[in-house]
């Protein structure tokens, strides 16, 4: 059993330590590209502008609910008034950047991991390397500095729509001065906890699309079975192994910041 723990740790380490070496040749690939901009313009419009609906309405929802929820909570020890310090610290430190993330994975992550599968199983990818093309700075690197990007902006606007939400709920809907809450969210929210959540979706965008971009990339040795149901299996493994890393990374990063 011992034996077997230390072989699956070692597998898991390794596999992290070949997507990290893949990430940074897809950067290093990329600036050696012709018509970077082009390129770059097409990754954000995948990454960002595609996964705006969904991250606008997981956000307005999760304001909602953590307001219900908090107001509940709060009213038993007679401190609603505090609705908006614990709204707008619960989405700006966790549940702005984990959420986005998720929701950028289900979306873009999948769907780019499906792709390059196709694209190795085409042969495609081989044949950019017969024209002397690095496939990974032409099809990953793109998309890794579009992340760099884009998570941050999404996270953002998830930490604002959010916190609206709260305020919906909270304040329209419950009861509580509108004054008080947006007061106790200015006062509570502070540049460090603001840097923090972006901190995270910086990480957590670098890791996703790495661990998408990997997966696809070598679908042909990493899935267990060849053709179309390789393909499928490597776009699950991407989305398990991003989530899993997202959930896993927040937590070490929220150690450190603390």
């Amino acid at each position: 059993m011992i034996r077997a723990l230390g072989r699956s740790a070692l597998t898991v380490v390794h596999e992290l330590g070949e997507i990290s070496l893949f990430g940074l040749g897809a950067l290093r690939g990329f600036v050696g590209q012709r018509r970077r901009l082009a390129k770059l313009v097409v990754a954000i419009h995948e990454i960002g502008v595609r996964c705006f609906p969904i991250v606008l309405t997981v956000g307005m929802f999760t304001g909602l609910v953590m307001g219900l929820q908090l107001y509940y909570t709060l009213v038993q020890l007679g401190a609603e008034a505090a609705l908006g310090d614990a709204v707008g610290l619960s989405i700006v430190l966790e549940l702005g950047p984990v959420l986005t993330a998720l929701m950028v994975v289900g979306q873009a992550g999948s769907a780019m991991a499906s792709e390059l599968g196709i694209q190795r199983n085409d042969e495609q990818i081989d044949a950019l390397q017969t024209m002397s093309i690095d496939p990974k700075g032409y099809l990953v690197g793109p998309r890794l500095v579009a992340a760099v990007i884009c998570f941050p902006m999404l996270t953002a606007i998830f930490d604002l729509i959010g916190i609206f939400g709260g305020y919906l709920t909270g304040s329209v809907l419950l009861g509580v001065d509108s004054g008080v809450y947006w007061h106790h969210v200015e006062s509570s929210i502070t540049w460090h906890d603001v840097r923090g959540g972006f901190i995270k979706a910086l990480v957590f965008g670098i890791y996703t699309i790495s661990v998408c971009a990997y997966r696809g990339f070598n679908t042909h040795r990493k899935a267990s079975f060849p053709g179309v149901r390789g393909v499928s299996e490597s776009a699950t493994r991407a989305v398990v192994w991003s989530s899993v890393g997202v959930l896993a990374s927040d937590y070490l990063i929220t150690s450190f910041l603390i």
